[in-house]
């Protein structure tokens, strides 16, 4: 299946198709230099076919959070110009998030933006962050707080990538697809309510939650207003996961930043969903020490810092309320 992502000249289709992996050298070019970056944890046999243009290479970064950094952007960015890469060749991203947010960022700084594809390999990435532009790696300890809004030539899709992907990362990756639907789109949520997400209907889930976010992206391609609907559950989210030094995955995180944002009879919903993809539904750590990152939150204003909120399945509301306001909220057990 072929999504188009209309944003003018910076347009670009998404490829959502079993097997479609063998298909990216030729897709990009023979006769171009392919600069393939993964990380330790990613099979290596999916950069392997990504890489068969007589010009390519394979550089593979540290699994995690971490590569998210300056020390291994300029690493990358070394080994690009030592590939005597110009600006008619091209980055791939072949991974999760971090991969494709530090490949992105690479792509688009390096010679002043090079082409930059995105491959997918996680359940997250394929429903989030591979779509969009966003691209950034985390500075002082602050989650993305460097970055660009970078659109990619192409996204491929390949589903049986999922096949070797840990339960755990699976689940983390199914709370995106979650948010986007109970933020957006009702049916999505009842369909995954009442079936989970499964090897049998993840391609589904996964292009439904492409199509939420590709509507939303070409309304807001810079994140102006309606396109902050996706933070939906990250300003906590975010917080758990600065002080969490890897306990809990992003997905996890975001799951747990969820819940308060909710409606009673909602979150009760939402509760049953997110155990039912063994995600956590309880915080027990340091909820101040959580709460304390907010203030560098790319989402805060000065002292407010902008919400969204969940009050009816498939509708979201968003308003401004101050830090002070937000961490009382919490505390309070949310809405």
């Amino acid at each position: 299946m072929q999504i188009n992502v209309n944003l003018g000249e910076r347009s670009y289709g998404i490829t959502v198709e079993r097997g479609c992996l063998s298909s990216v050298a030729e897709y990009i070019g023979e006769q171009r230099r392919i600069f393939v970056l993964t990380d330790s944890g990613v099979p290596r046999e999916y950069a392997e076919t990504v890489a068969t243009a007589k010009h390519s290479m394979i550089y593979t970064v540290p699994e995690g959070e971490g590569a998210k950094s300056p020390e291994v952007l300029f690493q990358v960015l070394g080994a690009m110009l030592e590939f005597n890469m110009t600006r008619s060749d091209a980055v791939v991203a072949v991974g999760g998030g971090v991969v494709g947010d530090l490949g992105g960022f690479a792509a688009s700084v390096y010679m002043r933006g090079v082409d930059f594809y995105n491959v997918p390999t996680t359940l997250l990435s394929m429903v989030d962050s591979s779509v969009g532009g966003k691209t950034a790696i985390n500075f002082s300890g602050v989650k993305n707080t460097v970055g660009t809004f970078y659109q990619p030539k192409h996204v491929f899709i390949d589903a049986n990538t999922l096949k070797t992907l840990p339960d755990r990362h699976f689940s983390a990756g199914a709370c995106e697809a979650v948010k986007m639907a109970i933020c957006l789109d009702a049916e999505l949520f009842s369909k995954i309510e009442s079936a989970g997400i499964t090897e049998d209907n993840v391609e589904e889930i996964i292009t439904r939650a492409i199509e939420i976010k590709k509507n939303i992206v070409e309304r807001d391609e810079r994140e102006g207003g309606l396109r902050r609907v996706l933070n939906f559950g990250h300003t906590l989210g975010h917080g758990i996961e600065a002080i969490s030094h890897g306990e809990f995955y992003h997905g996890e995180c975001v799951a747990l930043g969820m819940i308060p944002m909710c409606a009673p009879y909602v979150r009760e919903r939402l509760i049953a969903v997110l155990r039912a993809l063994n995600l956590p539904t309880e915080y027990c750590g340091d909820i101040d020490a959580a709460l304390a990152p907010i203030e560098h939150d790319k989402k805060c204003e000065g002292d407010e810092v902008a919400i969204i909120k969940v009050e009816k399945v498939g509708k979201f509301t968003a308003e401004k309320i101050t830090t002070h306001e937000f961490k009382t909220l919490i505390k309070k057990g949310g809405l």
